[in-house]
């Protein structure tokens, strides 16, 4: 539970790579979320490479921190899926998973939009056309140290009973 109350969006890295192993199990963690239907709509590109890394910051402002990241994430979505309507729920869930477990590795990211990138994302990863370009969550071991402060907020709690 820990992980809840402690992850934070890290920006800034340390010019470390991330072992494979760490990867994978942040991938296991993503891709156990449930879904609708069972429909699993997600597929992953793991980017390591770093001139791909910079070019998201190139096309938009929010990206920027990519460029510094020794690997990032690009969630993106089957087109396919037998129940699209909550194919992005599904898929947020599946990047909550993702981010936790980023956390319990030791590690740090951000989840970033990519609705202004997506097509560039897409053209720069070589994308096939049933896939959709969701998020990209750049990661590795945290340069920066931060604490997260509470956001519970009773006044939004509605009791009903």
């Amino acid at each position: 539970m820990e992980a809840w109350f402690e992850r934070v969006s890290i920006r800034r890295y340390q010019d470390r790579p991330v072992e494979k192993e760490k990867t994978e199990m942040i991938l296991r963690a993503a891709m156990q979320a449930p879904s609708a239907a069972n429909q699993q709509p997600w597929e992953f590109y793991v980017v390591e490479n770093r001139e791909l890394l910079r070019q998201p910051g190139d096309v938009s402002p929010y990206a920027g921190m990519t460029k510094d990241a020794p690997a990032a994430i690009v969630a993106c979505c089957r087109k396919d899926c037998r129940i699209p309507e909550y194919a992005q729920i599904d898929l947020s869930i599946a990047m909550e998973n993702l981010w936790l477990e980023t956390h319990s590795q030791g590690l740090g990211g951000v989840w970033l939009g990519i609705a202004p990138i997506e097509e560039r994302m897409r053209a720069v990863l070589h994308m096939p056309d049933h896939l959709r370009a969701f998020a990209v969550f750049p990661y590795g071991y945290p340069a920066e140290v931060r604490s997260q402060p509470s956001r519970y907020a009773p006044e939004r709690v509605h009791w009903v009973r």
